[in-house]
């Protein structure tokens, strides 16, 4: 199944599952219920439950960083059905066939929907094995939001969709696949959902062909392994990511020269044009921290990716990095977990078994790039093995041939691609196959770089990737790949980065100015640029340049005075950064999130609140026109100082130095003194200013 094209199940097809025989309460607490096909074990939480059926995994691959304890519980039943009860839960289940419903307090968190049919009773199959893996259904209120799943470009809320937690190399953010997932959702009614799987997912989210009235999941694994999470708490939202985190692992905080802006793209040709930019950034006096060598930059296409710079153009790469590093600039670098057959390296690492085999031959596979997405710009790829990170010396021999870089003055690593495997004739060496190792290759990748930096990086640990699986919010940060140079590009990698963080994952930049497709609209690019100043990362970055200067005079100033209040907001930032690692909560975060005794705020999904006190409202249309909601209280307007009354809608049009940004009155803002870059300073070091 991983052609998106998911066909309308019939669903009075599905035998659903059924109970034989009374629950047993194991020493362990886990409770047991015979199935025709197995044993479904049910372990109860302090705030939710785990139920589990079907083959045990090959492997997990680390996905779950801490199990909560598993509480003594009172079981009570027959053949027919049982009752789970804790000091604060309680699980009812139903034996034939299936079905459930779920209480705390004496409140109802989550039930089987009984959305009937009218010549059966249940519409959806509560539980059931099909032949892909397993199907389970939820309830879902009519007026219910449910929000999640990983990077999506549309709604937030994703009632009434059909989303499919599977990576892809987009090739934009206009449709529903993406470069990130995850099988985790929620909703403010009180309950999570994650899926723990490396698997592909389909969410059929009140998605009215399957029901309306259901959220269903269909898991194309033999392993059922399902965590309901419930809260009672205020901020549902807040709580069940915190819960999420707690499980899959919360973000470290990035090193605070990460927090500058990154200079990116596609791509600088050779070192003349590197350094010749570099200089211009500081003669411009356009702020920025981090210079980046994208793709061809540093690497030869046709024999990359195998750690080394292309001697036709940096015979004595140290030179050029020493030149950088003396004009301020951290360096990132790119690479992909491909190896060219063209390379040496590429035989090497067969013969050692450290690429992904090829069943058919049991050789190392050979990936044939799709050549339609390339270019004049974008050069064809050369076939190439992919690297096994389930192989353990595979795995330590990428991480420390990364090594030498970090030596050579590297500070940062975009970690690119990552969701190539997918032919089902693709082996590991822990046995897995193609679509299986899918979704979690991506984070064993990121895992992979991520522990290279923290072993080797000078300056504190910290990379880009572009793909993304439950669990690699551990390995910050992502960035939105590929959005075209457009306002609807601006406005769904946004969303995308808003939905990212909704997931479970709290740091996330956009390609300021847009990937592809570049018309060098000056308007585009300041209004690209102001939103991304309230990002957790910000980089520039597409096809073309995206030096302020380029797209002419006034574009210029309105861009580099947004660079400069990016600078002035470090402080604030990095508060809300140590937030993010501790809560789970993300630093751009969604008006349900930041609001949640507010549902009238929640509708308005394409603006965010930056942290806890500064509301952002992106300009995604010409002439500066952007419409904005006010919760309750009172706000001003962050470059004006005008005060606003909240509860309220305001429709603004903007000149193109202002944005529709305001601050809690009575916030305490911390700004820094404009800086031009950190200079190896640290935040704290630097001087304030009143706001």
């Amino acid at each position: 199944m991983s052609d998106f094209s998911i066909p309308v199940p019939a669903w009075n097809d599905i035998p659903q599952i059924k109970c034989h025989g009374s629950a047993v309460c194991q020493d362990n607490n886990q409770v047991s219920i015979p199935l025709e096909e197995g044993v479904l074990t049910i372990s109860m939480y302090t705030s939710g439950f785990r139920i589990q059926a079907g083959q045990n995994r090959k492997d997990e691959y680390g996905m779950l960083k801490q199990l909560p304890e598993v509480l003594s519980c009172n079981v009570y039943g027959d053949d027919t059905q049982t009752r789970i009860e804790t000091a604060q839960q309680t699980l009812e289940i139903l034996h034939n066939p299936f079905q459930f419903r779920f209480s705390r307090h004496d409140e109802l968190v989550q039930k089987t929907p009984n959305d009937g049919h009218f010549v059966r009773p249940l519409r959806l199959p509560p539980l059931a094995k099909v032949d892909d893996g397993w199907l389970m259904s939820f309830d879902l209120q009519s007026d219910e939001a449910v929000y999640g799943l990983g990077e999506k470009w549309g709604k937030l809320n994703k009632r009434g969709q059909l989303v499919r937690s599977f990576n892809h190399d987009a090739l934009g953010v206009n449709a529903e696949i993406s470069y990130k997932n995850t099988p985790f959702c929620w909703s403010p009614e009180g309950w999570g959902v994650f899926v723990h799987t490396p698997a592909p997912v389909t969410h059929g989210v009140g998605y009215a062909p399957w029901s309306q009235r259901a959220y269903s999941v269909l898991i194309e694994d033999e392993t059922l392994d399902i965590f309901v999470f419930a809260s009672d708490k205020t901020n549902v939202g807040a709580d069940i990511l915190d819960q999420y985190t707690n499980l899959t692992g919360k973000a470290p905080v990035p090193p605070e020269w990460s927090m500058g802006v990154i200079l990116s793209k596609a791509y600088y040709k050779d070192a003349e044009e590197l350094l010749a930019t570099a200089k211009a950034v500081r003669e411009q006096k356009m702020p920025c921290d981090v210079i980046t060598l994208d793709g061809r930059a540093w690497q030869d296409t046709d024999t990359r990716f195998a750690f080394e710079w292309d001697p036709t153009r940096y015979p004595d790469p140290k030179v050029v990095l020493d030149q950088l590093k003396a004009m301020d600039y951290k360096i990132c670098i790119w690479e992909y977990p491909l190896v060219s057959v063209k390379n040496p390296l590429f035989q090497k690492m067969a013969d050692k078994g450290w690429l992904l085999k090829d069943t058919r031959t049991g050789e190392a596979f050979r990936y044939q790039w799709d050549m339609s997405a390339f270019g004049e710009v974008l050069t064809p790829l050369p076939e190439s093995g992919i690297v096994d990170f389930t192989h353990p010396d595979a795995f330590a021999f990428w991480r420390e041939s990364h090594k030498p870089l970090f030596d050579l003055g590297v500070d940062m690593i975009k970690a690119d691609f990552g969701e190539q495997v997918e032919d089902p004739h693709m082996v590991a060496h822990n046995g897995e196959t193609g679509l299986a190792l899918h979704n979690v290759y991506a984070l064993l990748y990121n895992r992979c770089v991520y522990e290279a930096a923290e072993k080797y990086s000078q300056n504190g640990p910290f990379l880009f990737s572009r793909s993304a699986w439950t669990g690699s919010q551990c390995y910050p940060a992502q960035w939105g790949g590929d959005p075209q140079a457009d306002w609807g590009g601006l406005a769904a990698n946004i969303r995308g980065g808003i939905s990212w963080g909704l997931s479970g994952a709290p740091f996330y930049a956009t390609d300021v100015g847009g990937f592809f497709k570049d018309t060098r609209d000056p308007e585009l690019y300041v209004r690209w640029c102001q939103a991304g100043v309230f990002s957790a990362h910000m980089r520039l970055h597409g096809i073309g340049q995206r030096e302020p200067w380029s797209y002419g005079d006034e574009a210029r100033d309105a861009a580099n005075a947004a660079l400069k209040l990016r600078y002035q907001i470090l402080p604030y930032l990095q508060k809300t950064m140590a937030v993010a690692s501790e809560s789970g909560l993300p630093v751009q975060r969604a008006m349900v999130l930041a609001f949640p005794d507010d549902p009238a705020a929640w509708a308005f999904e394409d603006q965010f609140m930056f942290g806890e006190d500064i509301l952002v409202a992106p300009v995604y249309r010409t002439q500066g026109k952007v419409t904005v909601y006010l919760s309750k209280g009172d706000w001003i307007k962050l470059d004006t100082k005008q005060r606003y009354s909240g509860a309220q809608v305001l429709k603004l049009q903007l000149p193109l130095s202002e944005m529709a940004v305001f601050v809690k009155a009575g916030a305490q803002l911390e700004l820094m003194k404009p800086v031009e870059h950190l200079n190896n300073q640290t935040i704290a070091q630097l001087e304030r200013v009143s706001w």
